[in-house]
């Protein structure tokens, strides 16, 4: 009897203990349930934030891609203009060039007929003395302002740095015109102003005109560079000194930029003491010079007193004075 008793307590203590669990997972579900619906809002709030800042993102996108494009085309525009300003260049650039040809066939032709007038010229003194008489002088004998009644021609040329750095190919064209302007001398000389011989193995001599004695001259001069002072008095002391003939006719052309020296009534006294006047006043040799303008834009002293020098030089000794103005 009492066995059965407390087999029957077990039995509803079980049954309670099974009820309750049951109860806490039906109220567990019931909780999770009633949290569900807050938790999926706040999920579908932050990827609807996320598509509205997607959609934003490619909006900007978009309008790079539409901005980049619209500069393409910009850019592709101002290409093509400047493809066709490039083509009216090259055109204008091949009229010049053409244009140039031209000058310069006209120019050749020039040089070409002036120095047959040249040598026409010189040609032409034996048949007038002939038909005008041995006292016939003709009233002018000069070109481009130069005389050229000279026979023997001498170049003395300043080597300093000056001229080598800025007025060298312009030396070397005018000596060439110098030359064009005799086309047949008796002898020829060059030496710098220091009175250095460009062919020292025929210092004191005259060297022999020919076509390939002045091509020679030209080509050695161009890369001719002994020592100078930029003072022109040794060189024309040497060249007086050395070739002064009385039976000659002789012409010096000194070329230069600038005078180092300390005194021009110096050098003028110096030329006057070998460069002396014969009975008739004239000078043994005509001076020449030319000035070129290597210092032109930045003018001082040594330029001036150059100028002055050469000046007086040209005029006491029957020679022209030439002050180029610009590298032409």
């Amino acid at each position: 009897m009492l066995m059965r008793r407390e087999g029957e307590e077990f039995s509803v203590s079980f049954l309670d203990v099974i009820c309750c669990g049951f109860g806490a997972i039906i109220l567990l579900l019931m909780l999770s349930k009633t949290f569900e619906p807050q938790v999926l809002e706040v999920t579908n709030d932050n990827l609807r934030a996320q598509v509205i800042e997607r959609e934003q993102a490619l909006f900007e996108i978009r309008g790079q891609i539409e901005e980049l494009r619209r500069q393409l085309e910009r850019e592709d525009a101002d290409l093509e203009t400047l493809l066709t300003v490039l083509g009216d260049l090259q055109r204008q650039l091949t009229n010049i060039e053409g244009q140039f040809d031209t000058l310069s066939e006209a120019q050749q032709e020039v040089s070409t007929q002036t120095l047959e007038l040249a040598r026409a010229r010189q040609s032409l003194t034996d048949e007038m003395q002939r038909l005008l008489g041995l006292n016939f002088r003709r009233e002018s004998g000069l070109v481009g302002g130069i005389s050229v009644d000279s026979e023997y021609i001498i170049f003395v040329i300043d080597t300093s740095g000056s001229m080598q750095s800025a007025a060298w190919g312009q030396a070397v064209r005018k000596v060439q015109e110098t030359l064009a302007i005799y086309p047949q001398v008796k002898g020829i000389q060059v030496m710098n102003d220091m009175g250095d011989y460009m062919f020292p193995e025929y210092s004191r001599q005259w060297l022999e005109d020919s076509p390939n004695r002045r091509n020679s001259i030209i080509t050695r001069l161009q890369s001719w560079a002994p020592f100078s002072n930029s003072s022109p008095v040794e060189g024309i002391s040497a060249a007086i000194r050395d070739f002064y003939d009385p039976g000659k006719r002789i012409s010096i052309y000194v070329f230069g930029d600038d005078f180092t020296g300390n005194s021009i009534e110096e050098v003028v006294e110096a030329v006057d003491r070998v460069n002396v006047a014969d009975t008739s006043g004239r000078r043994r040799v005509r001076i020449h010079a030319v000035a070129f303008p290597v210092y032109l834009d930045q003018p001082n002293a040594r330029v001036f007193r150059f100028a002055a020098l050469m000046r007086e030089l040209a005029y006491r000794n029957d020679g022209t004075f030439v002050g180029l103005t610009e590298y032409q």
